[in-house]
This record gives C-alpha cells, structure tokens and sequence, in this order.
C-alpha cells in the first residue's frame, strides 16, 4: 500500500486475516510447531499476522543464533508479515526476503549444520508517496524535493518490488465520521468469496495459485492466442520482467477465481496489469 499518512493502509493490513480461509489441521499443527519452537505465544486456529518494527535486524527477520531460532518470517508461515514504513527498513534487511519469498522456506548454515525453517507468508507493506508522506495531496503541503523522493524509493531494489504482486495507491477521502456502516463488502462477504475462491484453487491444482510452478502454470492458466499476444505486448511495453509476467498471470487466475470462472479474460489481464508498476526503482 502507497499513500499519505492517516489513509488506513495501516488499518487495511491489521484486518486482511479475518478474509483468509481458516487454517487446515495440517497447517495448524505446522504453525503450532513453529511457536513451540520460538517458545512464542499464537491463538491456535488463527493465522499468524506479524508486524516486526523497523528498526529490527535482519536475524530478527529471517531467524539465528548460535543455536538457530525462527524469525519474523518463518512465525509468519501460512499467515502475513506486514512491514510499515517500508523505505525505513535497512535496505540490507530487506533484501533478505527475497530467496523465501521465492522458496517458501529459509536456510541457515552454521559450521555443523543448516537450519531449514518454513517461510510461506504473505508479505504486505505500506510506505508513503514521499519523506513527509504527502506528495501529491491535494492541500500541496509536499515542500520534498525530487532528490529526497527519489533518495527515499530507491532505499527499496528492483528485484524485491518485482516480487510483490499487488501494488495499491490508498488516496485520502472526504472525512466522513457517520458513515453508513452498512455499504462497502463486509469482512464476512469479502471472507466467504476468498473462501470459495481458494476451494475451486484446491480442487483444481491442489493448492493455491501463488504456489503454482512453471509447468501447473501453463496448464491452469492458459490463454487464447489473442490473449497472449496482448498480454506479450502488454509486459514488453511495460518492461515487465519474465517472473513479473508469470506472477501477474497468477493474478489473473486468482480474479477468475474469485469471479467464479474457469477461464481466465482479458479483464483479468488488465486488472492484474494495472496492479504492477511499469518499472520498478532500481
């Protein structure tokens, strides 16, 4: 999430755990383990949503030690790690996330032996526009130069934000402190399509889309020969990387998904599209 401060990017992370499908016996009891291990505290039954400060080190984040403990990551297995004010994080920390958000799991060697801790999180961060946080408003009270801006971006690499999918402008409202609570999805509406969503996946693949390999790709996400083109075209113009292509056609899938459709449409395409950024800050 990306937008000045006091927009609720804060507040739309805390409650993405309450739209996840429920934990399954074996997730429960792989996510029990690893609190057991951490000798750390966790709901049984709930998913993991952990929020490291940024101030924390990179052995906070991934695990370590002499005798090798879970970290931030691996307590965040089959639930989210959301980091705030994203830019704030040593870059050096960051660029840890990396290989698990790839793999799905985290290895730490020591002189005897390697440590293999699980790592299948959802990561979700949020930063502002800019330093002070509010380029772009529309009060013009941004007094950041172009170099501040562009010294506060590049703290995060190209190859880290081209592993996150979704990329959201949350852009300030009109203050409304009686709103009418009953507009807008509930957590209850949003939960019960994720849910079905996530049943079609597992019946389909045996899993979820984000965990899709290069070979179950080509055969759940299939595209008509136009289609194809367009999206070619599209990621070429775009400067899309290869895994930022087979990325967006996860999301695709997952719209249909959540549309209820075995096939994925060009509207699909296009929405994953407009979710990536056209060159990532290097």
């Amino acid at each position: 999430f990306k937008g000045p401060p006091g927009t609720g990017k804060t507040l739309l992370a805390s409650r993405l755990p309450s739209i996840l499908p429920p934990l399954n016996a074996q997730e429960n009891l792989e996510v029990a383990s690893i609190y057991s291990v951490a000798n750390a505290q966790h709901t049984f039954g709930q998913r993991p949503f952990r929020a490291p400060h940024h101030t924390a080190s990179a052995i906070a984040l991934v695990g370590g030690g002499s005798q090798p403990k879970p970290g931030e990551i691996t307590l965040a297995h089959h639930g989210i790690l959301f980091l705030d004010e994203l830019p704030e994080f040593d870059r050096k920390v960051l660029e840890v996330l990396r290989e698990p958000l790839e793999s799905g799991e985290i290895v730490i060697a020591r002189a005897r032996d390697k440590v293999r801790f699980p790592a299948r999180f959802q990561l979700v961060a949020a930063m502002n526009p800019c330093p002070c946080g509010y380029l772009g408003d529309p009060s013009g009270r941004c007094r950041c130069s172009a170099e501040q801006i562009q010294r506060y971006r590049s703290k995060l690499s190209g190859p880290l934000l081209d592993r996150i999918d979704l990329h959201l402008h949350v852009a300030r409202e009109a203050t409304a402190l009686h709103a009418n609570p009953d507009s807008g999805t509930s957590s209850a509406q949003a939960a019960a399509t994720v849910a079905a969503a996530r049943e079609r996946q597992e019946q389909r693949q045996g899993g979820a889309n984000a965990f899709l390999d290069l070979q179950q790709l080509r055969q759940h996400c299939g595209l008509s020969d136009d289609d194809q083109h367009w999206l070619e075209s599209a990621c070429e113009r775009l400067g899309l990387s290869l895994r930022a292509a087979h990325r967006l056609l996860k999301v695709a899938r997952t719209l249909a998904d959540l549309d209820a459709i075995d096939a994925i449409q060009r509207s699909h395409l296009a929405e994953a599209l407009q979710y990536r950024p056209s060159s990532p800050t290097a």
